[in-house]
């Protein structure tokens, strides 16, 4: 503890024998502290152009493996607005590919079901319906359960997300979606309102 007050003092001593290096040491800090704020501004504002501009064409969307699919999901709820749009799919998912909240204050629990070929691939059925059913609202929370797919969904499917207020992007929707600039919100039909007041509500 001495030797640590001692040396403490001597450096104290030293510095203010040599003022000039604090000055010195304090405006490169300053610069190199200015620099660093300038780079994430200018890195913020150019992701933030990126997301506006951000656009897929559905032959792009199909060419994608499942995950970077899932990543094109989330980037688009991104591009709307969901800042915290992330995701999460994977072994043990429960449903839940990309989870986000809007601006409106509204948490979205998206299940994504990528078909290679497209149209002509497997369709989407009331039994992947039935899982997200299960576990977005009750385990991930969600006010909105979707489930996009670049391919198409059984009528069965589509009969049974209407009764269980469940969303359904499928192709069509997913194309206006990917190409477009609306938000997805804008492009189904009974979203639930705004949980909370915000400057976009």
């Amino acid at each position: 503890m001495v030797l640590g007050v001692a040396l403490a003092v001597t450096v104290v001593n030293w510095l203010l024998a040599h003022w000039w290096v604090l000055i010195a040491l304090c405006v490169l800090a300053a610069l190199a502290g200015g620099g660093l704020l300038r780079r994430r501004r200018r890195q913020a504002r150019w992701e933030a152009v990126r997301a506006r501009g951000l656009r897929y064409a559905l032959s792009h969307l199909d060419a994608l493996h499942h995950t970077p699919f899932e990543d094109a999901v989330r980037d688009l709820m991104r591009r709307d607005g969901c800042r915290d749009a992330t995701r999460v799919g994977g072994s043990g998912d429960l449903g839940a590919d990309v989870k986000a909240t809007d601006p409106y204050g509204r948490r979205w629990v998206i299940q994504c079901k990528h078909r290679r070929d497209g149209l002509a691939g497997a369709a989407v059925g009331t039994p992947d319906l039935q899982i997200l059913n299960g576990t977005a609202r009750q385990v991930h929370g969600a006010d909105v359960a979707v489930i996009v797919t670049n391919g198409r969904v059984t009528a069965p499917a589509v009969t049974f997300a209407e009764q269980q207020r469940l969303h359904v992007v499928d192709r069509h929707t997913l194309g206006a979606w990917a190409a477009g600039s609306r938000p997805l919100w804008e492009l189904l039909r009974a979203v639930p309102p705004p949980r909370e007041p915000t400057s976009l509500s």
